[in-house]
C-alpha cells in the first residue's frame, strides 16, 4: 500500500487569480504560489476555516515565525507575496518535516493515531467524516444516500474531511480506542464538538490567498513549547483535557483520534472505512482565540461580574445584521455588549497606521454549524460573506456611525412592517403572528433591503474618506430602503377587507385600544419617518408627494 504525500502531492483546490475554475495544488505549490491565488475552493464553507487553521497558518507561522509588531507585519504584507528567502525557509520546513506529512505512514499519519482501532476491531464508513452525508443519528443535508451505501473517497478527499472532522465533528458518544483507558463499555462519552463548533467564525479575506494568510497571522511573540501537532509525539488513541499552549497548538488541535483506512480499487487508492474515537478535550476557550466575535453577559459568579463567550452566528440572518459585533474593537466598561474577533481589531489598528489602505477591498467571511439534540447531529451550514470597510472598525469615524445606523434602520424597518401586520390583523379579529412562529412580513424587507445594504457597504469603502460623500450615500440608501419597504407594505395593504376599515376594539388591563386600517397606516408612516430621518425631510422639501407615496 503506497502512501499519500500532502506537501507534493494535488490535494488542495484553490482558484488561480483571473480564473473561475479551481485546480488541484500540492501543499508546497499552493504556498509557494500563494500570491497568485485567489481562495480555496471547498467541499462545504466550513472547510475553508478547517484547512486554513490546520495546515496553511501554522506551516507558514511556524516556519517563519509571526510578525513581532505591526511594522513588521505591514512590511511583509507589502510585499504581496512570499520573498524569495521566506519561500526557501517554508520549502525547507516542508523537507524537514516530510515524513508527518504522509496521510497514510504507519507510525505517524497526518492527523490520525497509527493502529487506532477498537476492541472489537470495528470500522466505519467514511460517511462518518463528511457532515453532509448521512451517517448514524446525523441527518444528510445535501444527499440522498443513506448510511448503508459506500462513500469511497479519494486520498485527497478524505484528507480535506479529515481535517474538517477535527474542527467541526459532533458531540455526544464516541467508539472508544482500545488503548484509551478512559474508555467504558467500548465507548467514550461526554465528548463536545470539534472546537470551532462552540464558535461563530469570522474569517478575514483578502485579494489573494497570501494576503488572506497575513490577514489571519495576529501579531506577537511565539511561545517555545507552542507547536503543530505534526512537531508533537505521534498520537495513540490516549486523549487528554488541557490547555492549548499557544496558537500553533490551537489551530492543529486534534480534537478526535482517527485513522484512515485506505484500500487499493479498480479506480486507484480509495478510503471507504475509518476509524473515529475521542481525541483531546480543551480545558477553556482562550481569550486569544481570533476567530470568532465576543458577547459579554452577566454572570454574578464571575469576578469582573460578566461571562466572555463566543458569539455564534444565528441561522438565516445575514451576516451585517451582526454588524456592530463585527465593529466594535473593545467592549465598554460595565457594558454587556459584543467585541470583535482578535484579528479585525488588529486590522483597524494595522489601518490606522496606514498598513492598509482605507478603500482596501477586505470581504469578511462568517461560518458556522447548526447542531441538534445535544449537539449530536449536523442541522445545518452556516456561511455568508460580506464587504467590510476597514474604516469602520474604529468607533470614532465617521464611517463606524453609519454603518451601525444602516443596519438598525433595516432592523427598525422590519419592525415597522411586522407591527403593520399586526394592527391589521387585529383590525380584523385576529391575534398578530407570534415572534417565534411562522414567517413574519419583516423578513421580506430584510430580504429585499439585502443587496441593497451590500452595496451600500462596498460605496462606504470608497468614500470612507469623506463624509460628505458617506452622506450622500446614506441619503441615497435611505431613500431606497424606504421604496423596498413601502412595496412590501403595500402588499400587505391591499390583503385588507372590509372588516379593517371598521376595526375592532381590544381591551386589555381595562383600557380600551382600537385597531383599523387608518390607525394602521398611521402608526407605520410615524416608524418610517423615524426610522429614515433623511428620506422623511427629502419628503418634507418637496411641494408635493410623489404619486404612490404615502403621506409623510
Amino acid at each position: 500500500m503506497s502512501g499519500y504525500d500532502l506537501i507534493d502531492s494535488p490535494w488542495l483546490l484553490p482558484r488561480p487569480c483571473g480564473e473561475t475554475a479551481q485546480k488541484p495544488y500540492s501543499l508546497r505549490e499552493t504556498l509557494l504560489q500563494a500570491h497568485l491565488l485567489d481562495a480555496l475552493e471547498v467541499d462545504v464553507p466550513t472547510q475553508t476555516p478547517a484547512l486554513i487553521r490546520q495546515v496553511l497558518l501554522p506551516v507558514v507561522v511556524d516556519a517563519l515565525g509571526r510578525p513581532s509588531d505591526r511594522k513588521e507585519w505591514a512590511r511583509r504584507f507589502a510585499n504581496g507575496r512570499f520573498t524569495d528567502i521566506e519561500q526557501k525557509a517554508i520549502s525547507a520546513y516542508l523537507d524537514e518535516h516530510r515524513s508527518r506529512f504522509d496521510l497514510f505512514d504507519p507510525e505517524a499519519p497526518f492527523a490520525q493515531a497509527a493502529g487506532l482501532h477498537t476492541a472489537k476491531q470495528e470500522t466505519k464508513g467514511t460517511a462518518l467524516l463528511v457532515a453532509t452525508q448521512a451517517s448514524g443519528n446525523n441527518v444528510p443535508l445535501f444527499s440522498s444516500r443513506t448510511e448503508g451505501d459506500p462513500l469511497p473517497l479519494t486520498p485527497a478527499e478524505a484528507a480535506r474531511w479529515l481535517l474538517h472532522a477535527q474542527c467541526w465533528d459532533t458531540a455526544g458518544i464516541k467508539s472508544g480506542a482500545a488503548d484509551d483507558g478512559m474508555a467504558k463499555a467500548g465507548k467514550t462519552t461526554g465528548n463536545v464538538t470539534g472546537p470551532l463548533g462552540a464558535l461563530g467564525v469570522v474569517v478575514p479575506m483578502g485579494r489573494t490567498l497570501f494576503e488572506t494568510l497575513m490577514l489571519n497571522i495576529p501579531i506577537g511573540t511565539q511561545a517555545a513549547d507552542d507547536l503543530p501537532q505534526w512537531r508533537r509525539a505521534p498520537m495513540s488513541g490516549q486523549w487528554t483535557t488541557r490547555h492549548a499552549t499557544g496558537l500553533l497548538d490551537l489551530w492543529t488541535w486534534q480534537a478526535r483520534r482517527i485513522r484512515l483506512i485506505p484500500e487499493d480499487t479498480e479506480h486507484g487508492l480509495r478510503v471507504c472505512r475509518v476509524v473515529l474515537c475521542a481525541g483531546d478535550r480543551l480545558q477553556a476557550l482562550p481569550e486569544w482565540e481570533p476567530h470568532t466575535a465576543w458577547s459579554f453577559v452577566k454572570d454574578p459568579k464571575s469576578p469582573t461580574g460578566t461571562q466572555r463567550r463566543p458569539r455564534r452566528h444565528l441561522p438565516g440572518k445575514a451576516a451585517w445584521r451582526g454588524m456592530e459585533a463585527l465593529l466594535v474593537a473593545e467592549r465598554q466598561d460595565g457594558d454587556d455588549g459584543t467585541e470583535t474577533s482578535r484579528l479585525l481589531s488588529q486590522l483597524a489598528d494595522l489601518q490606522a497606521e496606514g498598513a492598509l489602505p482605507f478603500d482596501y477591498p477586505l470581504q469578511v467571511q462568517t461560518i458556522g454549524m447548526v447542531y441538534g439534540t445535544q449537539s449530536a447531529v449536523v442541522e445545518d451550514v452556516l456561511f455568508d460573506s460580506i464587504p467590510l470597510p476597514i474604516a469602520g472598525l474604529r468607533t470614532e469615524t465617521d464611517t463606524y456611525t453609519t454603518l451601525v445606523e444602516v443596519t438598525e434602520q433595516a432592523e427598525d424597518l422590519a419592525k415597522a412592517v411586522n407591527g403593520l401586520s399586526a394592527d391589521l390583523r387585529r383590525a380584523r379579529g385576529a391575534d398578530p403572528i407570534p415572534w417565534n412562529k411562522g414567517q413574519r412580513p419583516g423578513e421580506f424587507v430584510l430580504h429585499a433591503l439585502d443587496p441593497l445594504v451590500r452595496r451600500f457597504l462596498v460605496g462606504v469603502r470608497t468614500s470612507a474618506d469623506d463624509p460628505d460623500q458617506l452622506e450622500r450615500g446614506h441619503t441615497a440608501w435611505e431613500q431606497l430602503a424606504y421604496w423596498k419597504t413601502q412595496d412590501v407594505a403595500e402588499r400587505l395593504l391591499a390583503t385588507a377587507t372590509g372588516s379593517e376599515f371598521a376595526g375592532r376594539v381590544v381591551k386589555k388591563d381595562k383600557t380600551e385600544y382600537v385597531y383599523r386600517l387608518a390607525s394602521a397606516e398611521q402608526n407605520f408612516r410615524q416608524q418610517l419617518r423615524a426610522a429614515l430621518p433623511r428620506w422623511a425631510q427629502s419628503v418634507r422639501d418637496r411641494p408635493d408627494d410623489e404619486p404612490g407615496e404615502l403621506s409623510a
